[in-house]
């Protein structure tokens, strides 16, 4: 598991250059590994698609996601759930293939398949008859 960590916790503070004026998350994640490859699974409701960002830059792999709030007429009467943007980072390992890492989103469940190096899958090796 030492392939990919969190970030050290910490208070997300909203970027500089954010217009936003909404509160940021970090998303609950699980993360678990197959023979093939490392499998991130994030919450972020309220995320469409096309408002997800995935970067990965210095083996730093960042998701950002803008969750669409009230319309400019409405306005909220009671809430007991809070809407806000969710940013996440993780540093990934050496047996990570970075060019080959995809991601898809269904019902505000955001999955990354990190597949890992050929050489650091297992494999069985045949004994064969000296």
């Amino acid at each position: 598991m030492s392939e990919i960590r969190a970030k050290e916790k910490q208070e997300v503070q909203r970027a500089a250059e954010s217009t936003r004026n909404v509160p940021v998350y970090l998303p609950d994640v699980d993360i678990y590994e197959t023979s093939d490859a490392l499998v991130l699974v994030a919450d972020i409701p309220g995320v469409s698609p096309e408002n997800v960002d995935i970067d990965l830059r210095d083996d730093t792999l960042t998701i950002r996601a803008l969750v669409d709030t009230y319309g400019q007429d409405e306005r909220p009467i009671m809430t007991e759930y809070e809407v806000g943007d969710y940013y996440r980072q993780f540093t990934l390992g050496r047996l990570i293939d970075q060019s080959k890492i995809e991601a898809s989103i269904k019902d505000g469940v955001l999955t990354l398949v990190l597949p890992k190096v050929e050489k650091a899958k297992p494999r069985k090796i045949a004994v064969k008859v000296a």
